[in-house]
C-alpha cells in the first residue's frame, strides 16, 4: 500500500495574494507546469530525481561519483541549477556525464519552469534518469515541485546535525537524506543517530543513508537505492499502460 507524500509546494497561506475576495495562490502557475513535466516523464519512462541540500554539502561530487559508477549500466542526465557560472555542470562533463547548467542569475532555487525550459534544449528520451541539482539552499527549494518522482537532500556532517529541526519543510517532503562526508565523521561534534531521529520526527517515512563520495562509504547502498527506483517507474509505467 502506497504512503501519501506530503505535498512538495506549500499549500498555507504564505505565498498568496488576496484581492477582492478571491484569493490566488503564487504556487499555483509553478504547480501547473509541474504537473505537465512528471507527464512528460512518465511518457518517456524516465525517472526524475531532484537532488537539494545546503550550498557545499556535496551534491556535484555526489553526482560525480554516481556517473563514474553507473554511467555504463544506466543511462542518466543532470541538470545542475546555480547562481552563477556553469562550473558544476562542466565537472560531470569531464567525467562523460551528460549534464546542463542552469544559471539562475540570483535566485535562490529552481521552480518549474526553468526545468521546462531546459527540456526544450535537453533530450531526455532514452534517458533511464534525470537528476535536477537544486541550487545550495534548504529554504525556498522546498516549496517548489519540479515534476520530480523523489525529493533526495543531502545534509552534510561539517554543517551539523541540528538542520532538520531548523528546516522541517525540507525533510518533511524529502524520501530520502543523505548524510554526506561520512569520512570526517571521525573529526566533527556530528550525531548520525540524532539526525536520523530528528528527520523522523518531521518526517517519519524518510529513509536514511550515511554517505562519503570520497570513501565511498554508503555509495553501494545508494546505487541502490536508484536502481530499484528506476526499477520501480519502468514497472508502474508498464502496467499503467
Amino acid at each position: 500500500m502506497s504512503i501519501p507524500r506530503a505535498p512538495k509546494s506549500s499549500k498555507n497561506n504564505r505565498g498568496t495574494i488576496t484581492c477582492d475576495n478571491t484569493t490566488i495562490h503564487l504556487l499555483q502557475a509553478n504547480d501547473f507546469v509541474a504537473e505537465s513535466i512528471r507527464n512528460q516523464m512518465a511518457d518517456n519512462k524516465v525517472l526524475m530525481v531532484n537532488i537539494t541540500s545546503s550550498a557545499g554539502s556535496g551534491k556535484t561530487t555526489l553526482m560525480q561519483e554516481t556517473v563514474k559508477r553507473l554511467k555504463d549500466e544506466i543511462k542518466m542526465g543532470i541538470l545542475v541549477g546555480d547562481l552563477e557560472t556553469e562550473r558544476d555542470a562542466d565537472r560531470i562533463k569531464e567525467i562523460g556525464g551528460k549534464a546542463l547548467q542552469i544559471v539562475t542569475g540570483g535566485v535562490c532555487h529552481l521552480e518549474a519552469q526553468m526545468i521546462w525550459q531546459a527540456l526544450k534544449s535537453f533530450d531526455v528520451s532514452g534517458l533511464d534518469v534525470l537528476f535536477v541539482e537544486n541550487v545550495g539552499n534548504l529554504v525556498c527549494p522546498a516549496s517548489f515541485d519540479l515534476g520530480e518522482d523523489y525529493r533526495v537532500t543531502l545534509i552534510s556532517t561539517t554543517e551539523g546535525d541540528d538542520k532538520p529541526q531548523k528546516y522541517p519543510k525540507m525533510f518533511l517532503t524529502s524520501e530520502l537524506m543523505l548524510v554526506s562526508k561520512a569520512d570526517l565523521l571521525p573529526y566533527l561534534p556530528f550525531d548520525v543517530d540524532a539526525v536520523t531521529k530528528d528527520a523522523r520526527g518531521i518526517n517519519p517515512t524518510i529513509e536514511v543513508i550515511t554517505i562519503s563520495s570520497v570513501s565511498g562509504i554508503g555509495i553501494d547502498s545508494w546505487c541502490n537505492w536508484l536502481r530499484e527506483k528506476i526499477r520501480e517507474k519502468k514497472s508502474a509505467d508498464t502496467l499503467a499502460v
